[in-house]
């Protein structure tokens, strides 16, 4: 060898290609282990995609088994005694609401139908196996006449003070007021005829204005304006006072009243027809039975 000349020393290719064996070897082990090659893996999928078959064989089977004809819906139960509503309406009602059988009939659909009836307040409806609907009502029960104001035209008022559409010809006190006032119209009409009492009187038409003020009319044709209820000078308290002083009043000035302006927090204002009497108020208080009373009809829905 050559002085000065660097020594060169090269690798047996044997060796490379040994590694490059082992290399190969290793990654093909490694595939062996992916998501195909595990039994655990396809086991779970597999059971999941039967599940899901079953399920939706399952549901095809319950559907099909829920429409067949077996299951027909063959009677509407009305389990409430009706003094209003007709069979007719109720007829109506069902039939048009009620599809399907006793499976697949839509109760809440059916229960918004029978509830539009005129007469009716609440609906309750129930299956009863195998093939019946059951069917509880709750009728409105009728206490006044609601006149609005827009219009004139008449409504109703129920117990619970509130305005339904309605026909009666029964004979009721007529109010008139914004509606959302209804239940407490009510509640002073009640309140006002136990005060008029001893004078043998009783509310026919009842008014509120949008300002509050009261107006009664009794059934011997006099008007009381009340007014607004005042803290120093309550319209209960007027009224109380009114009815206390009336009978000697009446008596006293022998003329008819048409009016009583009980907006004065110690007394009250009267204005008279030119009909003289000389009858009592024990007098009027007696007759008042023998007369018969005109009521308004109420031209709501039959």
């Amino acid at each position: 060898m050559a002085k000065g000349v660097p020594a060169f020393q090269s690798a047996s290719p044997a060796g490379d290609k040994s590694a490059a064996r082992g290399g190969v070897k290793n990654a093909a082990q490694k595939g062996q282990g992916g998501f195909w090659h595990s039994a655990e893996w396809m086991n779970l999928v597999s059971d999941i995609l039967l599940l899901v078959a079953s399920v939706a064989i399952g549901y095809a089977v319950v559907k099909g088994v829920l429409h067949m004809p077996l299951f027909e819906l063959r009677e509407v139960v009305v389990t409430t005694p009706l003094g209003q509503v007709t069979g007719a309406q109720l007829e109506y009602a069902a039939v048009s609401s009620m599809r399907g059988n006793f499976f697949t009939v839509d109760l809440e659909k059916a229960r918004e139908s029978f509830e539009k009836l005129p007469w009716v307040r609440r609906a309750q409806l129930r299956r009863r196996w195998p093939a019946t609907v059951e069917v509880s009502l709750e009728e409105q029960a009728a206490v006044a006449y609601w006149k609005m104001v827009e219009t004139g035209d008449m409504r109703l008022v129920n117990t619970h003070g509130e305005v339904f559409d309605a026909a009666s010809n029964a004979p009721m006190p007529v109010f008139s007021g914004p509606s959302e006032r209804a239940g407490e119209m009510l509640t002073a009409q009640h309140r006002w005829d136990e005060a008029l009492q001893p004078i043998g009187r009783h509310i026919v038409a009842l008014n509120l204005s949008p300002r509050s003020a009261w107006q009664l009319h009794l059934d011997d044709g006099l008007v009381l304006e009340m007014g607004r209820d005042q803290a120093k000078a309550p319209v209960d308290e007027r009224l109380r006072k009114f009815v206390i002083a009336y009978p000697a009043a009446y008596q006293k000035l022998q003329h008819r009243w048409a009016v009583a302006d009980l907006r004065y927090p110690a007394g009250f204002a009267v204005k008279m027809t030119n009909e003289k009497t000389t009858e009592s108020v024990q007098d009027k208080t007696h007759n008042a039975g023998k007369t018969a009373e005109a009521t308004p009809m109420s031209k709501g829905k039959q």
